[in-house]
């Protein structure tokens, strides 16, 4: 076996303590998920040769690195959003295989929630007035306002209704009432979403993420490194990445996001087609963001997004394709940029370890699903992230 054939597996998925975390900093929940996850494998901290991180630090991941005692001879600091888990994952499976690296950590912590709740921070108008956005920023546009704006489109265009986007929620709140880790887990309906006070048009709070504290881990190692393992791997199959724009203006079509490029890569390099996928973890921030990913992944046509929506398909119990099983940032958790909890929900149920809400494959309850896919997206729908993912 060359080293450029290597496999790449997930062998150690975990989160930090999650929700409302207020005597912890993002170091501490940085340090808690990574030994999670390390023990999660069954593997000690010096086998991690590559190390990956961004959102934390001066120098991230370099402080970081040094807050866990790791040395990496690669390393990733790549930062594009929620997207970046998904990216950062696809890089470290190529290093991987390449023989760059044999053992990849990944690892993120916020506590977003705590630190306005203690005044150490305040909530952002916008990114900054620097380059491309110096443009949008004098006319107000809010990270929101952004998303709202093309959800708009998509209802004009499509024909998306308000009650199919608030249907989203009420899915995801149901997924979150099976996760004894979801923040909210009280059910919710469509009435309940329409009648919240609004926060962007046409987006009541509902149709928003929550803010949490949290953090995640995951550990990919190459293939021979498996059998020291204590978990069943979950293969990474095949991965895509694509960023679209920064300026709102720069964006050609707001009805299609940057996974339309990023899935059909992922799926082409798995070999696998959408019809096949069990599951899918798909970053939401908010509720347009589910919709029109499902499109662009290639669930359903584009347009035809609402209509799939409505009829219950994203449930754990009784959907045709759950999607956010852990009840997504929409219920679950929220800290800040979230995809890599997207990978730790993935690998949980490959394994067959979602307790309540564990999706079942093809054969029917007592088997794990065989394929999930998990698609991150980043900025205002500026980047993305897919990676398509199988048990043996």
């Amino acid at each position: 076996m060359t080293p450029r054939s290597r496999k790449v597996a997930v062998v150690g998925v975990a989160l930090s303590d999650c929700g409302r975390v207020d005597d912890a900093t993002p170091y501490a929940l940085h340090a808690q998920a990574a030994r999670r996850a390390l023990a999660d494998a069954g593997l000690g901290r010096e086998v991690v040769d590559g190390f990956a991180s961004a959102g934390l630090g001066t120098l991230a991941p370099v402080e970081v690195a040094e807050y866990l005692g790791l040395r990496p001879t690669w390393v990733d600091s790549t930062s594009v959003g929620g997207a970046t888990w998904e990216v950062m994952a696809a890089h470290a499976a190529d290093a991987i295989a390449a023989g760059h690296a044999n053992a990849v950590l990944l690892v993120y912590g916020s506590t977003a929630r705590a630190d306005i709740r203690a005044g150490r921070r305040t909530g952002n108008l916008s990114f900054g007035s620097r380059g491309p956005l110096q443009f949008e920023v004098p006319y107000g546009h809010t990270l929101i306002a952004k998303y709202a704006m093309a959800a708009r489109r998509h209802m004009l265009e499509h024909g998306t209704t308000i009650e199919q986007l608030a249907e989203v929620a009420v899915q995801a709140r149901a997924n979150a009432a099976l996760n004894p880790e979801a923040m909210f887990r009280d059910p919710i309906t469509v009435d309940d979403v329409l009648s919240g006070p609004m926060i962007a048009d046409p987006f009541t709070k509902l149709h928003c993420c929550i803010r949490s504290d949290g953090g995640a881990a995951v550990l990919l190692v190459a293939g021979e490194l498996v059998r020291d393992c204590r978990t069943a791997p979950v293969w990474v199959l095949g991965a895509g990445e694509h960023v679209s724009h920064s300026a709102m203006s720069e964006w050609p079509d707001f009805t299609t996001g940057p996974a339309a490029v990023s899935g059909r890569l992922a799926f082409e390099r798995a070999g696998v087609r959408p019809e096949e996928i069990d599951f899918a973890e798909i970053y939401d921030a908010f509720t347009y963001m589910t919709l029109v990913t499902l499109e662009d992944l290639g669930f359903c046509g584009k347009g035809e997004g609402g209509a799939f929506v409505e009829k219950g398909r994203l449930l754990v119990r009784g959907g045709e394709l759950p999607v956010n099983t852990d009840g997504g940032g929409l219920s679950a958790q929220h800290p800040g940029m979230r995809g890599l909890f997207l990978l730790v929900e993935a690998v949980r149920q490959l394994r067959g370890e979602g307790g309540e809400r564990q999706v079942w494959g093809p054969g029917g309850p007592g088997e794990p699903p065989r394929l999930g896919v998990a698609s991150a997206t980043g900025g205002w729908f500026c980047s993305s992230g897919t990676l398509v993912l199988g048990r043996d």
